[in-house]
């Protein structure tokens, strides 16, 4: 089953593959097992380096600081599957998750701190507090119900006119408070009318250019 690991190995790092040439800090694995979990789950390939060269793993230590990773310092709990390969003389571990329902799953940092991360094409980015917002109104019974007022009908018309907005700017421009912004914005990024855009650079807001114009018309 080399070819299995070869082609892997070959698509690189991105959203659902992260490659790690060792384990010697499980709370570095578990931000990256958090950020999995967190967006569309993925797999850790341990035992390659970032290059893709096979180094394999040196002992079951691996395994154990993998379990407490997910276990230890990932909260909720992460669930996780392994696996070892054998190629070129060499174990490849390989770990992996799926996309939770558990969301957010929060990773305890060097500091003792908990935090959420999310997956961002080959990187693992801390998650925005409108992201935060999304996930507890999904599980919220409730649902989601707001009033089309005045801000609400600013940010649209001025996505209409500008590529994006950032929470900060939302804010400033639509003269709110923190948490009247980000009530906006949650609920528009819930019912699609806007998409969330989160790198290592910043969190910004554009309009759905697939949502309904028409639908759109009847908010002006």
């Amino acid at each position: 089953m080399s070819s299995y690991i070869y082609k892997l190995i070959a698509e690189g790092e991105h959203q659902q593959q992260d490659f790690k040439f060792c384990i010697n800090d499980s709370k570095k694995i578990a931000k990256s097992l958090v950020a999995f979990a967190n967006t569309d789950g993925g797999r850790l390939l341990i035992g390659v380096k970032d290059n893709g060269k096979i180094a394999g793993i040196s002992s079951d230590e691996e395994f154990y600081m993998i379990e407490a990773a997910a276990k230890i310092y990932s909260k909720p709990q992460i669930n996780f599957t392994t696996h070892q390969w054998q190629i070129e003389g060499k174990t490849v571990l390989e770990i992996g998750i799926e996309a939770s329902d558990k969301k957010p799953h929060f990773a305890k940092d060097e500091n003792g701190k908990w935090l959420v991360y999310i997956r961002q094409k080959d990187e693992n980015i801390l998650a925005h507090k409108i992201q935060l917002e999304v996930w507890s109104k999904e599980k919220s019974p409730k649902g989601v119900y707001f009033s089309y007022s005045d801000n609400e009908r600013f940010l649209i018309d001025f996505l209409r006119n500008n590529e994006s907005i950032t929470f900060s700017k939302f804010m400033r421009k639509a003269h709110l408070s923190r948490k009247k912004a980000e009530e906006i914005l949650s609920n528009f990024v819930i019912i699609d009318i806007i998409k969330m855009h989160t790198t290592q650079d910043g969190t910004y807001f554009t309009l759905n250019t697939e949502f309904d114009k028409e639908e759109i018309e009847k908010f002006s």
